[in-house]
């Protein structure tokens, strides 16, 4: 074994656990499976488990911590098998190296609510192959069968209660084969996995201790900040770049390409502030001649019309009994665009070293997809795959928009290095984006307008339902086009749609194609889709003079009991129909499920000076076994704050001849601490294996709200924001 290789593995600290061939071979990428008895790399202890001398265990996770809690949850799934000393277990994030690639899907990626249900089993074995690995270095220490020994809070216990910490038995452990076939404990004896628990990061998070990858130092490193066009796509007609130059600290001032076509220019400097200043001081003249310019009353015009049209398919029914309906409900709903504005701006420092085949790249950055940043690192800067590292650093929040297939700001970032090391100039640069270069300059949740033609008979049950849907397709265009459109539908547009209600609906899309980039948004369709059918629900009951718990339950009958258990819980929590609320007050319930797990909300909610108030929220929760109950509560809290969000005046992103007319928080809203109430979250037990909860807790908040604030108003609110006047 080569010398660099050893220090990369062991530590004058610990040892990685595992076989040294097998580990070799995870870190590198490289037929790690077939070398390790069959194992995958991401299989293998070396790449995920670390013990130091002093017993401490760090756990590398595969996944972005942004909030969700993963640098938790996974943990805890890989302590509870290996029988660790919870106290004693830290985490770090992994990097673009195969080992860290999701074990379901095949590539790296956090999204979609996946971490938890896709690694439970991955990190459950992670545990218990590294367990055996330590009782069988302890068995050979005292001579003893395997069999005879346990573990217990770190430690291997032997005959007559001798014992031996994880600290003293790494050392042996990782000389010895890693085990294919691993017993896992029973439930019953979970310890960690369950049990709230307080999250790794919490101190220093709370002390401002945290790291993010805006945090990045590097020796000599430069700051670079970049001019976007205002609207997406122009080429430079002219720019004069003395005034930039000539504030202190300005470096360099370099044009490179967009991905949006055309070019952007980037300020070079000794700190943001100097980049900033300098990126403020440039005089630029864009021509956007050759591209299409969005207005959103426009689009509004065009999207009606298109809704009025039946589109490519998404699911048939016969509609014919609409016409002939004694009665009808004819509805259209529109939701803006909006942006994810996370807490920490994007940013990617990149440093380049040597050149030609020796040539290396370094990432630092938060991101959803480190694998398509190492791609991109490699085809922009002309280096060897097999040497671009991707340092995943935490990041403060994303909500979707750190997993770009365009990966825009990583682009850039490694254009300004390679523009950089043209010009002469060989520092590591750190790019940052402001808030207002994200919120004019991002991507954005498509808007969408639905037009639904129900018709019902005289005691209010659904004949025939024909519906509509248009909205910008996330998909067309990238990687994920190949399996998520299918015959021209979207399948992130319609998700949410009918299901679970058994009703004979024709559902169908248009896409336009427009010169604004999209892309998912925390729980993607659903925060639509569930909107919709879940006020049309509340509709639907009303004319049906049914109680829309009641009905929501008849529908659910025996085939969703899921649906029904959360429903349930949350509305014998919440008192509903049992408590007298407060003049002026009313209940609102919604239901959903994305992404494997359901949510209902029963609301309480109000009107007050012309604007809706909502005071108390209650939450049932099914997402199967829940590895951490104080992580998914935290989840459900912030997914209702997002929806919350959807409902206030303010919240949507507007476009006007061609460009984004919001900039920051004064005129893009959020929902604040005063908007907030209480939510009281309360989680179905269950056994079954994990499901995700990064995303469901948004969807059903806003029409809970809206059935609420329809009870008081008698109008319902099909548009987002709502408009009470």
């Amino acid at each position: 074994m080569e010398r660099r290789t050893f220090l990369k593995l062991a530590t004058a600290s610990g040892f990685a656990l595992g076989a040294f061939p097998a580990a070799v071979l995870a870190q590198d990428g490289a037929q790690g499976a077939a070398a390790a008895g069959g194992l995958k790399p991401t299989q293998q202890p070396a790449a995920f488990v670390k013990i130091d001398r002093d017993g401490t265990v760090t756990i590398t996770i595969n996944r972005l911590d942004f909030g969700q809690g993963v640098q938790t949850g996974l943990p805890m799934i890989l302590a509870e098998e290996l029988d660790a000393d919870w106290s004693k277990v830290r985490s770090t994030h992994g990097t673009a190296d195969p080992a860290y690639a999701d074990p379901v899907m095949g590539f790296h990626l956090t999204g979609g609510s996946s971490a938890i249900k896709n690694s439970y089993t991955q990190y459950r074995e992670l545990g218990a192959r590294t367990r055996a690995m330590l009782v069988a270095a302890a068995a050979q220490q005292w001579g003893v069968p395997a069999d005879s020994l346990r573990t217990q809070a770190g430690h291997v216990i032997g005959p007559g209660g001798k014992k031996l910490g994880y600290g003293e038995l790494a050392d042996a452990a990782m000389k010895l084969p890693v085990p294919q076939q691993v017993v896992l404990k029973n439930p019953k004896d979970f310890r960690l996995i369950g049990h709230a628990t307080g999250r790794i990061d919490a101190q220093a998070k709370s002390s401002g201790g945290q790291s993010y990858g805006i945090d990045t130092k590097l020796p000599g490193m430069l700051t670079a900040v970049v001019a976007h066009p205002p609207v997406f796509g122009s080429k430079i007609r002219s720019v004069d770049d003395g005034p930039a130059k000539a504030v202190k600290g300005v470096r360099a001032v370099l044009r490179v390409p967009s991905v949006h076509g055309g070019e952007v220019i980037a300020v070079l400097a000794e700190g943001y502030w100097a980049a900033k200043q300098g990126r403020d001081a440039l005089k630029v003249e864009w021509d956007a001649s050759a591209v299409g310019k969005v207005d959103s009353a426009q689009q509004l015009a065009q999207y009606r019309e298109l809704s009025k049209k039946t589109g490519a398919l998404a699911f048939d029914a016969d509609v014919s009994k609409l016409g002939a309906a004694p009665r009808k409900i004819s509805a259209e709903y529109v939701f803006p665009y909006l942006a994810h504005t996370p807490m920490e701006p994007l940013n990617c420092t990149v440093q380049l070293t040597g050149s030609g085949a020796s040539a290396r790249a370094e990432l630092w950055l938060g991101t959803q997809a480190p694998g398509w940043e190492a791609a991109v690192a490699s085809r922009i800067l002309g280096v060897a795959p097999q040497n671009v590292r991707v340092n995943v650093q935490m990041a403060g929040g994303g909500f979707g928009r750190r997993a770009t297939p365009a990966c825009d700001y990583v682009t850039e970032a490694c254009q300004i290095v390679k523009a950089a090391h043209a010009a002469g100039i060989d520092a590591p640069v750190r790019q940052i984006w402001s808030r207002e270069d994200d919120v004019k300059g991002g991507y954005y949740r498509p808007m969408h307008v639905h037009r639904a033609e129900i018709g019902l008979d005289e005691q209010g049950q659904v004949l025939a339902w024909d519906h509509v849907i248009v909205g910008q397709s996330i998909a067309k265009g990238t990687a994920f086009e190949a399996f998520m459109m299918k015959k021209g539908v979207d399948s992130t547009a319609v998700e949410g749609m009918k299901e679970p209600y058994d009703l004979p609906m024709r559902l169908s899309v248009h896409h336009p194609e427009l010169n604004a980039p999209v892309l998912w948004w925390r729980s993607v369709g659903s925060t639509h889709t569930a909107y919709v059918m879940e006020t049309l629900i509340d509709e639907i009951a009303k004319a049906a003079k049914q109680d829309p718990v009641e009905y929501r339950l008849r529908q659910f009958g025996s085939k969703h009991p899921r649906h029904k258990a959360v429903l349930e819980l949350a509305v014998a929590k919440s008192g509903y129909g049992k408590r007298k609320l407060a003049e002026g007050r009313a209940w609102g319930v919604a239901v959903h499920q994305s992404f494997n797990s359901v949510v209902a909300y029963v609301v309480e909610a109000s009107v007050q000076e012309g604007k809706p108030k909502l005071h108390a929220v209650t939450a049932g929760v099914h997402c199967n076994l829940a590895v951490n109950p104080r992580s998914v509560e935290a989840q459900v809290q912030g997914g209702a704050l997002m929806g919350l969000g959807m409902c206030l005046p303010g919240a949507a992103i507007t476009f006007k001849d061609g460009a984004v007319e919001q900039s920051n928080f004064h005129d893009y809203n959020v929902a604040r601490l005063p908007d907030m109430p209480a939510i009281a979250v309360h989680i179905v037990p269950s056994a079954d294996a994990p499901t995700g909860m990064g995303e469901p807790g948004l969807p059903p908040l806003a029409p809970a709200f809206a059935n609420a604030i329809a009870q008081l108003t008698g109008k319902p609110q099909r548009e987002l924001p709502f408009k009470l006047a």
